[in-house]
């Protein structure tokens, strides 16, 4: 039999980096931007911070993401070469542990045994890897997938708030930016929960509680140092 239907967990791998890339994109960006304003600097000024931090953190979040999934994918890497070697050296071992899984999952004894030896003759390692590891086609760390979404969602996000202080002139960039992109985060979380199966209302309120935070705390820094933050 083909099994032809499709879960969400599937979507783990890009969904995670895209949503959390577009997030950082426009918080930080946003933020970055009301810091600049909130400092008293110019137009000119507060364009080229943000466009400096988009491409700064574009490129962060790419190498930031390939770094920390290459480690679990290095990890999942050792686990499997010494399952390869504990399968030569001891195959019956091997069998007995499976079995043992598939006991305390509620099979019983002969049952559990009669599958770890027929999915052990059809595939030892791939048996051992998902039910003993954890480590399964879906969830499988994938560095560059997660480095390309995250830096693409990055940019796409950030590009947001300096879209929309490039358009706006004179003392009203910091509100129109903040509520602008507030609105932004309020989307994306609306639609991270929509792809993910969660609530809708708990995923936009969720990324603009944190949206709001990160806004309010820089504008407050840049006003009482009146620096480039």
């Amino acid at each position: 039999m083909v099994h032809h239907e499709r879960h969400r967990t599937e979507r783990i791998g890009w969904l995670r980096a895209a949503v959390l890339g577009a997030n950082d994109g426009i918080v930080s960006t946003a933020s970055l931007l009301i810091g600049v304003a909130a400092a008293s600097a110019d137009r000119t000024a507060i364009l080229i911070a943000g466009l400096a931090g988009l491409v700064a953190g574009a490129m962060s979040m790419a190498a930031g993401e390939y770094v920390s999934v290459h480690s679990q994918a290095d990890t999942e890497k050792a686990d499997l070469e010494r399952e390869k070697r504990e399968l030569a050296a001891d195959d019956e071992g091997e069998r007995m542990e499976l079995a043992g899984i598939y006991v305390k999952r509620g099979l019983d004894p002969k049952l559990a045994r009669q599958v770890a030896d027929q999915l052990m003759a059809h595939d030892a390692l791939g048996a051992h890897a998902r039910d003993e590891l954890g480590i399964s086609e879906a969830l499988k760390a994938q560095p560059v997938q997660a480095a390309v979404f995250s830096a693409v969602s990055f940019a796409l996000g950030a590009a947001l708030p300096l879209g929309v202080a490039a358009l706006t002139r004179g003392w009203g960039i910091i509100p129109i930016v903040a509520l602008f992109s507030l609105a932004f985060l309020a989307i994306l979380g609306a639609v991270a929960a929509r792809a993910g199966g969660a609530r809708i209302v708990t995923g936009a309120l969720r990324v603009l509680f944190w949206g709001a935070m990160a806004m309010g705390a820089t504008a407050i820094v840049g006003k009482l140092f009146g620096t480039v933050v």
